[in-house]
């Protein structure tokens, strides 16, 4: 598909496929791309879909890390035992590539001028001699710090003395600086000095961030960054383009336990933040438990389907040197690895739930009509179970199913597939071949840009529709709106963003759809400045027209957006539920996923935490596993609403009648808008039913 890009003294002008808008780049932004290219004249046919060439993004991080086995007993003979198991295993070969030290390596001594001192008794030529050594086997070094004073080694010993002082605060640069020239490649940073401080999070790693930007610029060695703040203060929300992954959860296994299969699931369930993970951004459910003592091959198979569906760092925390063939090959097998591993970089999601506990995931893979599968039986019998086609966002067109396990097809089917999946199991899939569903394609158009020119100077030659926003010159932000983005129903989509970025490193934008939390985008390399591609996102919609979707920039390095392709995954559709009286949402707040989390108003915009979905079961769900409950089976009038984990009890189950109002099956009491409020942030209880406009709700 031909792209067209912003330049100087050119009329362009394109019709619109579907209604949209938008404000031309800045000035900063033409003037580089006219250096790059010269004045050219980009009169072309207009494109009618978007471009199939989708651009891999950078995967997640896959190795190994020594906490889950050792705990804070490392030293230089440790990693080196683990490193030739690592090789010897096979796990380079699968893809596996990091190495990664995590507490123990140090005590938190410094020198005078406040560089990192080490014990050469433990650690003999230092650190830089055992990232020497992973590097001489062809893998990448990772370090631990945390972003307190005291880190976790101080608070929680673990086989160690406390150790005051192993942390980084006020010395993010100096260290960054220092783990990068020692060689390592990747930086874990926990939170346990961080959390005791009460620090700000964002801000915290943001500062971490730019040490880390900072070190990578000094030394030429790129320093991977890994948040570890375990999901606290919502890391989900501001962590895309701050690190290239962050916890969402406590430790999948802590220290003196044996792993388990609840603990799988419970960091499994609060991964669960789609619309954070995208283009080389990943959520991080913790470090695998395959192959530790505990847990059966069948369990460490639905390990790794989680987290393959998930498209989560897979970093092994097993014994290398004691691991059995058969972990080895569940660890190593390729089919499981490449869902995980796939260039498109999206986080699958729950399409269905036909019975409490009988859950199918479905992640949208690189190319078209191709899909990855678990179905997961969290109950004590077996099961059959069902994947639909129309619920994965294809049409019911004939389909072959794989098996990633036994590694062969099992056949083609039309519409659905269905398999007996054991207690306590899961089998993955892939369904290929299939036909993707109707999407529709929204096109920037822009015409008569002139460096320095006005906001008169922003035309479109069929925006019907359409907002023109902001302004062109100098100083100008750069932003590109699609107005009028449709929605048949409420849920999350696949947005395929169609660019140009002809320069050498990724770009980046802030994309905020509606008025949710905004996101970074990057946008690699396409090849060229006339090479067109595409990355993938999923957004959260609102039913209906009138969705927005607005990329920006305040630097002059952004990429060239062209298009966009909406495309529905209805196995996610839900309802948004609107206030009468005020006008606002049923909403969680700021995302947040903690039980117990009280339900509130806001202004409608569509987000991951205003979409619910009403089951058979009468549930109301959101995020896909999170229930509205009446707090501790409350009775009484002012019983809080909050959200917490899907039990089946009654005070989980809701009544929507026809005249507006929700009831709780437990109470008999309505959903209300406490005291009639109106505002932002308006908590919402239960009350006795009255007929006021504060009880009746609007489903869209």
């Amino acid at each position: 598909m031909p792209f067209q890009q912003f330049v100087r003294a050119r009329r362009l002008c394109r019709a619109v496929v579907v209604r949209a808008a938008v404000l031309a780049l800045a000035a900063g932004a033409l003037v580089g791309l006219q250096e790059q290219q010269g004045a050219v004249d980009l009169d072309r046919t207009q494109p009618v879909a978007v471009t199939s060439n989708q651009i891999p993004v950078p995967t997640a991080p896959m190795g190994w890390a020594s906490w889950n086995t050792f705990a804070a007993k490392i030293d230089y003979n440790v990693i080196k035992t683990q490193v030739d198991a690592f090789v010897a295993a096979g796990l380079p070969a699968a893809g596996y590539k990091y190495i990664n030290l995590d507490e123990g390596w140090w005590q938190g001594t410094r020198d005078s001028a406040g560089n990192i001192t080490i014990d050469e008794s433990e650690w003999p030529g230092g650190m830089s001699a055992i990232a020497d050594y992973i590097h001489s086997k062809g893998l990448k070094a990772g370090i631990y710090t945390d972003a307190g004073r005291d880190g976790c080694g101080y608070y929680f010993p673990t086989g160690r003395p406390a150790a005051p002082g192993s942390g980084s605060e006020g010395h993010y640069e100096q260290d960054m600086l220092q783990f990068s020239q020692w060689g390592f490649d990747y930086v874990k940073v926990d939170w346990c000095g961080g959390d005791v401080e009460g620090l700000d999070a964002r801000t915290t790693y943001q500062a971490i961030s730019d040490a880390a930007a900072k070190a990578t610029a000094t030394t030429g060695r790129p320093l991977t960054l890994s948040i570890c703040n375990w999901g606290k203060q919502n890391p989900w929300n501001w962590g895309a383009g701050m690190a290239a992954l962050w916890r969402t959860n406590t430790d999948i296994i802590f220290h003196g336990n044996s792993p388990s299969w609840d603990s799988m699931l419970t960091n499994f369930d609060t991964n669960v933040h789609p619309t954070a993970q995208h283009t080389g951004y990943y959520n991080d459910p913790d470090m695998l438990m395959v192959g530790m003592d505990g847990f059966t091959a069948a369990q460490n198979r639905s390990h790794m389907n989680l987290w393959a569906v998930s498209g989560a760092p897979l970093l092994a925390g097993n014994n290398l040197a004691t691991m059995s063939t058969e972990s080895a090959n569940i660890l190593k097998n390729p089919e499981v690895i490449a869902v995980d591993q796939d260039p498109r970089g999206l986080q699958g999601v729950k399409v269905a739930e036909d019975a409490s506990g009988l859950q199918t995931y479905g992640k949208v893979l690189s190319g078209t009509g191709k899909r990855a599968v678990v179905l997961l039986n969290r109950t004590s019998s077996a099961q059959n179970m069902t994947v639909r086609w129309s619920d994965l966002g294809l049409t019911n067109a004939s389909a072959t199913v794989r098996n990633l396990w036994t590694r062969a097809n099992v056949g083609s089917f039309g519409t659905s597939y269905t398999v007996n999946v054991p207690a306590k199991d899961s089998v993955m899939l892939t369904v290929t071949g299939a036909t993707e569903a109707a999407s529709t394609t929204y096109e920037a158009e822009a015409s008569g840009n002139t460096n320095g020119g006005s906001a008169a100077d922003a035309t479109c030659a069929d925006c019907s529709g359409g907002t023109k926003v902001g302004g062109v010159g100098n100083g100008a932000a750069n932003t590109l709106r699609f107005n009028a983005v449709s929605a048949a129903d409420t849920g999350t989509k696949v947005v395929d963003i169609a660019y140009v970025n002809g320069d050498s490193a990724a770009r980046t934008a802030v994309l905020q759809v509606n008025g949710q939390t905004a996101t970074k985008v990057s946008f690699p390399p396409t090849g060229s400045w006339t090479t067109p591609g595409t990355v993938s996102v999923e957004v959260s919609l609102t039913k209906g027209s009138a969705n927005t979707l607005t990329f920006s920039n305040s630097s002059a390095w952004t990429p060239d957006l062209d298009a966009i392709e909406v495309r529905p995954l209805p196995g996610t559709n839900g309802t948004q539920f609107t206030g009468q009286q005020s006008s606002r949402c049923l909403d969680v707040d700021n995302n947040t996923i903690t039980n117990g989390t009280q339900a509130q108003l806001w202004d409608c915009a569509g987000g991951v935490n205003q979409s619910w979905t009403y089951t058979a079961r009468k549930e109301l769900v959101v995020y896909g596993n999170k229930c509205l409950d009446a707090y501790q089976a409350g009775t009484t009038n002012g019983t809080k609403v909050v959200i917490w984990d899907c039990n089946g009890g009654n005070n989980q189950k809701w009544n929507v009648n026809a005249d507006g109002t929700v009831t709780n099956v437990n109470a008999g009491l309505c959903l209300d808008a406490y005291n009639a409020a109106t505002a932002n942030g308006t908590k919402v209880v239960l009350w006795t039913c009255g007929g006021g406009a504060n009880q009746k709700w609007t489903r869209q």
